[in-house]
């Protein structure tokens, strides 16, 4: 199939782009809320306290995890944001400490607008780093829709003894960021015409490295708690782990990995996505601030990301991949930035 002439470019097409398309997490938190609950005791892992996946117990050896995610484009490549997308859905069962086994392709797409050519693109990307995973693609779902969607619904597999979650952090972990932050300041000045090429390589390098070998070194760590860093930002993720564990964090701002370019764009103020705007509203709730925390330091932590690393709450003085960003304490879900 040709690609339809006069096409877009995929990301004139995204009304938010990548993970930045979420709805908020103050929006979410009120409608879970008045949601009803279940008590399946092989339900191990729902809708309370939020997570990565859904977990069900199958047998006293076997967990089932489930998954889904999807959203607009995030780049103009296709196979790029096959790839991302792919990367990004699997991410959620590694951060549960889990292996993913099969995976279903969600699909909403113009073929009139855009030409079989670019699904065929997308699709192959997200073929690509499932089979690099060891993933096997059994089929999935498809409509018609002007604004391009992709993502895929994850099934993986866990001991039930071996599942980590947010819930398990302790006061005096360290936590540990296993990929970079900005990506959503960087394809969102990549949208409006203002990346630099290089950065923009960076950020789609690290927004299709998967999970795996972080997983297995938080395991490794004796990780008590995992969770991993998407459209709510480090913020906004640091805190579910928080809420969950009942406990806090204090940050280092300094310590945080920024993506090239990312820094430079926050200080812009010329980049800043839809959701990381909501993001940062969202952290005045728990977060304080030291003076000494720049503006484009306090962006970046709130910045919408797609595809980030693991955020892994690991006892103190223990070997973990990554950077250390903080450490846990005892109180409530608030978080002090310094």
């Amino acid at each position: 199939m040709a690609v339809a002439p006069n096409s877009p470019r995929l990301t004139e097409l995204s009304h938010g782009a990548g993970c930045a398309c979420k709805i908020g997490a103050a929006e979410l938190r009120e409608i879970r809320a008045g949601l009803p609950t279940f008590s399946d005791p092989s339900l191990l892992v729902g809708l309370d306290p939020a997570d990565d996946a859904a977990v069900y117990k199958l047998s006293d050896e076997l967990a089932l995890v489930q998954t889904l995610d999807f959203f607009t484009p995030i780049v103009d490549d296709p196979r790029s944001f096959g790839r991302i997308a792919a990367t990004n859905a699997l991410s959620d069962v590694y951060a549960m400490g889990a292996r993913p086994v099969l995976a279903l392709n969600i699909v909403a797409f113009s073929l009139e607008r855009l030409g079989g050519e670019v699904l065929a693109e997308i699709l192959a990307g997200g073929a690509e780093v499932a089979a690099a995973a060891g993933v096997a693609i059994g089929g999935g779902h498809s409509i018609d829709d002007p604004e391009p969607k992709y993502g895929m619904a994850v099934s993986g597999v866990v001991h039930p003894d071996e599942l980590m979650t947010a819930a398990g952090a302790q006061p005096g972990d360290e936590l540990y960021l296993t990929k970079p932050v900005g990506g959503g300041l960087i394809t969102t000045a990549a949208k409006r015409g203002i990346a630099e090429p290089a950065w923009v390589e960076a950020a789609v390098e690290a927004m299709t490295t998967l999970n795996a070998a972080a997983a297995d070194a938080a395991r490794a760590a004796g990780a008590h708690a995992l969770t991993d860093v998407t459209g709510f930002g480090l913020l906004g993720h640091l805190h579910e782990l928080c809420e969950a564990s009942g406990v806090g964090a204090e940050i280092d701002a300094a310590a945080v990995p920024a993506l090239p370019g990312a820094l430079e764009l926050a200080a812009s103020g010329r980049a800043e996505a839809g959701g990381s705007r909501r993001n940062a509203a969202d952290a005045q709730r728990f977060t304080t601030w030291d003076d000494v925390v720049s503006p484009e330091r306090r962006a970046l932590l709130t910045d919408a990301m797609t595809s980030g690393g693991l955020l892994a709450a690991v006892p103190a003085g223990a070997e973990m991949t990554g950077s250390r960003i903080g450490a846990l304490v005892a109180g409530g879900p608030r978080i002090a930035v310094s």
